[in-house]
């Protein structure tokens, strides 16, 4: 890998990272299992702190604190933080040892639950195998902070479009039970669990919870859990910085749905963090927060936001927003996987991504896999982004998904999507919206209704965006789609006009309606090349009526693409191993007169055209640089027939 190719930022300035060799001065240890551990010990490896917290509350600049293998059912506060980037104080795993931080509690004691009705008919009959316990909730380990008793929905609902919103969720209680690790679901009335195997409900005052198991089987056969913490791990106070947390999960926190933005693992308003090698395990809200947490902050021009890194974690089924990113600057995000985003199905709160990012600037978003993001995008930059170079990650799989990359009123710096692949995006619409045109009658509307969506990459209002050497395939409506905002002027001054896009060097490969929907002719598109398109695959949107055109129209009348080609090919991804192939295409039997057989039409991999390489972008997919100023489209130098690719990106060691 060429480090230095794969971080260059659009504006030719390499990404500087601030991290340097580590070096302690004082550890501590914390061994919750060992027979020896208490909050009163000096901390040693002989004599143990029992409990990160109390390593947490006399840590200072320069400290290492090695946490052994254990449950810690705790929310750890840390006092302080270090000075600079060789006088950090760190959160460790102990020689790879599993620590596991919990937000909850298990409990033992349940009861049958008797006195609510399990049918919404008094006379409907319920079958007798259905079994509902219920447990009163333990008020001292609820202190402080009763998530059963708090709705998701916090105190920004100021751009909840209600009309469109299905409020349930929202209105849902934060707590969460766990059996066996494994969530049961939230029904909002209790007779509802009657058709819900695996599921709870919560009385009104939030002091009681009824819930069925899966097999209807007795819970003191089980683990039982209870969310009874909002986060993990994070400062009481805010602005600490030059903090390491290392090798640690954090789950089961009951965090609400943001704004603000409160994760389990939070930085509460902090900078210069390493979060690396942890994992986020079911949060119910967010699972990681950087950045300002919430705009109502006031700001201070000196407040330092941002300088932090994300390296290595994992992280599975939060329900609203894995990443949350808000004004930030300087961070990098690598080497990550985040996973099943989105479950409360909360887009129309517009805080709900993989990673979503406020006015994130002069950053680098690298070989991170996205995948099974729930109604929700994979990755979402709004408002005032600028010189962010989004490279060598793996969009994949988004679940009833409008777009994978949501790039949201930025207008007044280059942003960079290069070297990713982008894979089933399978939209979210409704599919009676469609109506089909008696007869003929379809061939001659003047517009587009817009009803089905499925982008790669969606800018809304946003200007200079650059998308280069992508594998995009599979989406629902288009690669490209963008749209003009001419009256969200804000501080800016000026609406969105969603001009100077360059699309260049790209694979487009089945997307279902179209390659690109461009909003105006005020955008540039070169070097790619389009694989099993549908007719009338490059589009302009306005000024009305649509123009639908294939390659050679679209070269003729408006000069575009005149280095680019056309064809049949056949592309595998498998989404679970991270693996892909790329075979040449057999010969169809078509009749003559439809056959293709124009000079640039590809149907095997040795007759793909190179392209000069894009002036952005010195590496392709795996980092590797571009020695020769020529490679073929996508994201990889070179393409050989039926070779299987392993495209897992990510650097592990």
């Amino acid at each position: 890998m060429n480090k230095i190719a794969a971080s260059r930022l659009p504006n030719g300035d390499h990404f500087k990272s601030w991290e340097v060799s580590e070096t302690y001065s004082h550890e501590l240890h914390v061994d919750i299992n060992n027979q020896h551990a208490d909050d009163s010990n000096d901390g040693t490896s002989e004599k143990p702190l029992a409990s990160i917290g109390a390593a947490a509350a006399i840590a200072k600049p320069g400290t290492r604190i090695l946490i052994h293998e254990g449950i810690y059912r705790e929310c750890v506060r840390p006092l302080r933080g270090g000075t600079a980037p060789d006088n950090m104080i760190s959160y460790e795993n102990y020689q790879n040892d599993e620590v596991i931080i919990k937000a909850s509690e298990i409990i033992s004691s349940f009861s049958v639950s008797t006195d609510w009705r399990l049918n919404s008919d008094p006379f409907e009959e319920v079958s007798n195998d259905t079994k509902i316990w219920e447990h009163k909730l333990d008020p001292d380990m609820f202190r402080g902070y009763n998530p059963f008793c708090a709705v998701n929905i916090l105190h920004d609902r100021l751009f909840i479009e209600y009309d469109k919103t299905d409020m349930t969720t929202y209105l849902n209680r934060r707590g969460m039970i766990f059996c066996d690790g494994e969530p049961l679901i939230q029904v909002p009335l209790y007779y509802q669990m009657a058709k819900t195997p695996g599921s709870y409900w919560v009385e009104a005052n939030g002091q009681t919870v009824h819930f069925r198991l899966m097999d209807d089987s007795d819970p003191k056969d089980h683990t039982i859990e209870l969310t009874c913490r909002e986060q993990c791990f994070a400062p009481a106070t805010p602005y600490l910085s030059y903090i390491k947390v290392k090798g640690i999960t954090c789950a089961h926190a009951a965090t609400g749905a943001p704004v603000p933005q409160r994760g389990a693992l939070s930085l509460y308003r902090g900078h210069h963090w390493i979060i690396e090698d942890c994992t986020i395990d079911w949060s119910n809200g967010v699972g990681i927060d950087i950045g300002n947490e919430c705009w109502h902050h006031k700001m201070d021009d000196a407040q330092i936001l941002g300088f932090d890194i994300i390296r290595r974690c994992k992280i599975y089924n939060v329900g609203v927003c894995g990443i949350a990113a808000m004004f930030v600057e300087n961070i990098l995000v690598e080497d990550n996987l985040i996973e099943g985003t989105g479950w409360q199905k909360m887009e129309l709160s517009w805080e709900a991504a993989g990673l979503k990012a406020h006015c994130c600037r002069n950053s680098l978003i690298r070989r991170n896999i996205f995948r099974k993001t729930i109604r929700a995008d994979h990755l979402w930059l709004d408002v005032a982004n600028e010189n962010n170079r989004i490279t060598s990650n793996l969009f994949l799989d988004g679940i009833e998904q409008r777009e994978a990359i949501f790039i949201e009123c930025s207008r007044d710096g280059v942003n960079l999507i290069d070297n990713n692949i982008f894979w089933n995006i399978e939209g979210r619409f409704n599919p009676d919206d469609l109506k089909e045109s008696a007869g003929s009658a379809g061939w001659y509307k003047m517009e587009d209704p817009c009803i089905v969506n499925g982008y790669a990459v969606y800018g809304e209002g946003t200007d200079h965006l650059r998308i280069a050497h992508n594998l995009i395939g599979k989406c629902r409506s288009a690669g490209y789609f963008s749209k003009a905002v001419p009256f969200r002027l804000e501080r800016s001054g000026r609406g969105g006009t969603s001009r100077d896009a360059e699309i260049f060097n790209n694979i487009f490969y089945e997307c279902g309606e179209a390659a690109a929907k461009f909003p105006t002719k005020d955008n540039e598109s070169d070097g790619n090349l389009y694989l099993n398109m549908p007719g009338g695959y490059l589009r302009i949107m306005y000024p009305a009526p649509v123009v639908c055109l294939d390659l050679k129209s679209w070269q003729e009348y408006y000069a575009q693409d005149m280095n680019s080609a056309e064809g049949e090919l056949q592309i595998e991804v498998d989404t679970e191993n991270y693996q892909m192939t790329i075979k040449s295409a057999p010969q169809r039997n078509l009749p003559k007169r439809w056959q293709n057989n124009s000079a640039n039409y590809v149907r095997q991999i040795d007759d793909i055209t190179e392209v000069d390489s894009y002036n952005l972008v010195s590496n392709d997919y795996s980092g590797a640089e571009n020695i020769d100023v020529k490679r073929v489209p996508g994201p990889f130098n070179k393409l050989q027939n039926n070779l299987t690719l392993n495209i897992d990106p990510r650097i592990l060691d």
